[in-house]
């Protein structure tokens, strides 16, 4: 990979090329507005073109945002908004927290390093449901997140990732080792410099290549997977920049789901991907990529890259928001949860309800059943041989259920029959301690094996 250039931020730098400007460029003006003005702007008929960036790094006032724009900007007009989150585990619109998210680490110090062991030391990490499909992504400083919302008849899917691998090359030969793939996911191929051909070249529009495609070095490192929403005139399609993230040995633990071999959804399941950094840790983040997006946008789209960065550059510090020539941009971010619709999809976002009751239907199984056939592994030595578990999840709540541990099948059936008379309707969310409701059921006749099938069945359901 290309040594780095430095680092910086891109409110207090601009990469030269970008503000050397003519003496005719400099006396071109907009009109500045204060950032209370953006949904004003945002819906006027006029705004053509929209850039913005964020300040914010509340993942739910970020999204709420994306939804604002994909909701309220004209039909026929182009957006581009970058934003960065604090840690959090983001997942799609139509997965199961259960099976994708490891609950338990999320509020490790809130509740104790003792209280869960192993518990990675990067303070509390959120959980959120965005309101597009796709799979689940870990946000945190590490990495940009980028939207593009444009009008549903110019849409496809590798559109805008093609954008961003255009953008990642924009300096010192940094992204040809980058590619969309057949999944419309930006990758990072594998190599070495070393063994480039001399003499190499390679289109910068040739973002379905990179020139370690071919050295076969180990798997392509996915940076950037996307994820899509469509309505009948608007497409928003979003993804994450892996740039130089320094939790990229934690995700494994945030996405793996102790549930995960024991429960059978319906949605959208993750599709597991090796994933890497672009850039090395002590990068900052925002050096090159968000002026370099923005540039690459400004050229798709016919916009003086120049005027608009030179114009952040001096002006973002008072947080105002420009207009002019069909052309609208500035940060956002810190004020805008005033509007009522981007509070309420605040709101929303943040609700247990949201959060775990839009999961699709799914069931979780100790052993082999009729919607289940896997085999599953082996449980742990300190539940009874003959428990079984069976709980059938519907929007959130307990359909069904059979909790038993006796081999007798007459025993069985009554200790099933008391659990499910306590749990059928609850929402299961709310459930905080499964030991504490099997001893509520007194289905058990020894109290220690509602202790030790609680205990399992929190390791899985109870955050």
């Amino acid at each position: 990979m290309a040594p780095s250039r430095g680092c910086g931020n891109l409110l207090n730098f601009v990469p030269r090329v970008l503000i050397r400007l003519s003496s005719k460029l400099r006396s071109k003006c907009y009109s500045t507005y204060p950032s209370s003005f953006f949904a004003q702007l945002a819906r006027d008929p006029a705004s053509k073109h929209q850039i913005y960036l964020s300040r914010s790094n509340d993942p739910y006032i970020n999204l709420s945002i994306e939804h604002y724009l994909l909701q309220k900007t004209p039909a026929d007009s182009n957006v581009l908004f970058l934003y960065t989150n604090r840690p959090s585990v983001v997942i799609g619109r139509n997965q199961n927290p259960w099976l994708e998210v490891n609950l338990r680490l999320l509020d490790a110090v809130k509740r104790g390093r003792t209280a869960v062991q192993d518990a990675p030391d990067i303070g509390d990490v959120l959980l959120v449901r965005r309101r597009s499909g796709g799979g689940t992504v870990f946000h945190d400083e590490g990495n940009v997140n980028y939207c593009a919302i444009c009008p549903s008849a110019d849409f496809t899917r590798d559109k805008h990732a093609e954008m961003v691998v255009r953008a990642l090359r924009r300096w010192s030969g940094i992204g040809f080792n980058t590619r969309v793939n057949e999944r419309h996911d930006i990758v990072l191929d594998q190599g070495s410099w070393d063994n480039v051909a001399p003499g190499w070249s390679m289109e910068r529009n040739d973002t379905h290549r990179s020139l370690f495609q071919q050295q076969n070095a180990g798997p392509p490192l996915k940076i950037s997977g996307s994820a899509y929403k469509l309505t009948r005139l608007r497409a928003l399609h979003h993804g994450t920049c892996l740039w130089a993230s320094p939790n990229l040995g934690l995700i494994h633990a945030y996405l793996s789901s102790p549930g995960r071999p024991f429960i059978k959804a319906r949605g959208v399941e993750s599709v597991r991907s090796p994933v890497g950094n672009l850039c090395s840790r002590n990068m900052h983040h925002n050096f090159e990529f968000e002026p370099s997006v923005i540039s690459e946008f400004c050229e798709m789209h016919g916009i003086k890259a120049c005027d608009i960065m030179q114009t952040l550059k001096e002006t973002s510090v008072q947080g105002r928001i420009h207009s002019g020539a069909g052309l609208v941009f500035g940060p956002v971010g810190n004020t805008q949860e005033v509007v009522p619709e981007i509070a309420k999809g605040v709101a929303e976002l943040k609700s247990m309800e949201w959060i775990y009751n839009q999961t699709p239907q799914f069931i979780l199984s100790s052993h082999p059943c009729e919607e289940d056939g896997r085999e599953n592994p082996l449980l742990p030595l300190t539940l009874p041989p003959s428990m079984r578990v069976y709980l059938k999840i519907r929007s959130g709540a307990i359909l069904d259920s059979r909790i038993c541990v006796s081999e007798d099948s007459e025993i069985a059936n009554i200790e099933a029959e008391g659990v499910q008379r306590l749990i059928a309707g609850q929402q299961l969310y709310k459930i905080q301690d499964w030991k504490q409701i099997l001893q509520q059921s007194n289905a058990f006749q020894e109290p220690e094996t509602s202790f030790k099938v609680g205990q399992w069945l929190n390791e899985i359901f109870v955050r």
